[in-house]
């Protein structure tokens, strides 16, 4: 199953106002899967589009897109793109198994701009009517009503049924969907990024990770963590401000169960040989059966 990615920039607001409408289509059907303006295509915009089509539908084995700076490395233009060096958006799909194909063919691009020239002459006067103003009210619509109706209108039939997608259980979206770069972190466990310097708390498996090789991950919403291995050991705000980790809640002791005073007496009080049925029946011998047994001790002494 192949996916196409592409950007349209229009003035879509019929203002001066100009903004990317990026959308992720099935190149099969025309189907869309997502499409929202932002202010500029970008590795960050680009890969917020890939990470949503995976989390709604699933896992897919390919996409199609141009040659942008933020898909592919390009030595020269004009010439085929370096495949031996990825970017980052190269990276999240190989770390997904997913395959980038370039565009190299004018009919490909022919195909996208048709596409967006039907973009361009539709939702304008839809935002319009709408009543809609800036990119966040625009989105929302686009989520709601109009990605419905444009696949209703314009969305091929599959030549066979049920989904292509398959189902993705990964756990590490948030670092696979992020910018990633190296740190040697310092003799005194600090890291210097983005004009910070971060100190890296001790972790429960070592006491220092001077000398040691972290991952820095850069998140979708601007926030960052710092990785050692499977490990998370520092998260920070966009500001770089520290995010100080949930404390592992501590397990209670469960109470001891309260003992009743009958049972409690049964293991504390010695036993005799005459009373044991009667105590553990929970009943004290009579008067008539420790006189005789006291008989019974006497007699046997003055025979002895």
């Amino acid at each position: 199953m192949m996916l196409h990615i592409d950007a349209s920039r229009h003035q879509w607001f019929s203002d001066e106002r100009w903004h990317d409408l990026i959308v992720v289509l099935d190149d099969a059907t025309s189907e869309i899967y997502y499409a929202q303006l932002v202010a500029e295509e970008s590795t960050r915009t680009v890969m917020a589009a890939l990470r949503s089509v995976v989390e709604k539908k699933g896992w897919f084995s390919s996409v199609y897109s141009d040659r942008a700076s933020h898909f592919f490395r390009t030595p020269k233009a004009g010439q085929p793109v370096d495949t031996r060096q990825v970017t980052e958006v190269g990276r999240a799909m190989r770390d997904l198994g997913i395959r980038m194909i370039p565009a190299y063919s004018p009919q490909a691009r022919g195909r996208s701009e048709r596409s967006f020239g039907t973009w361009q002459g539709r939702l304008p006067q839809e935002l319009r009517l709408k009543n809609s103003h800036t990119p966040e009210e625009a989105n929302a619509f686009l989520n709601a009503h109009y990605i419905g109706e444009f696949n209703r209108k314009f969305m091929v039939a599959a030549a066979e049924t049920g989904t292509a997608f398959a189902p993705i259980h990964r756990q590490d979206l948030d670092r696979v969907f992020a910018i990633q770069q190296e740190r040697l972190v310092g003799n005194d466990n600090t890291i210097q990024f983005a004009n910070h310097v971060w100190q890296i708390p001790p972790t429960p498996f070592r006491s220092t990770l001077a000398g040691c090789r972290v991952l820095v991950y850069e998140h979708l919403n601007g926030s960052f963590s710092v990785g050692y291995g499977p490990h998370t050991v520092a998260r920070f705000t966009a500001a770089g401000d520290p995010i100080e980790s949930p404390r592992p809640r501590s397990r209670r002791t469960p109470a001891a169960r309260p003992v009743s005073r009958t049972v409690a007496a049964l293991h504390s009080a010695p036993l005799r040989p005459s009373g044991f049925a009667e105590l553990r029946s929970g009943r004290q011998p009579s008067g008539n059966q420790k006189e005789g047994t006291n008989k019974k001790q006497r007699k046997e002494t003055s025979r002895s």
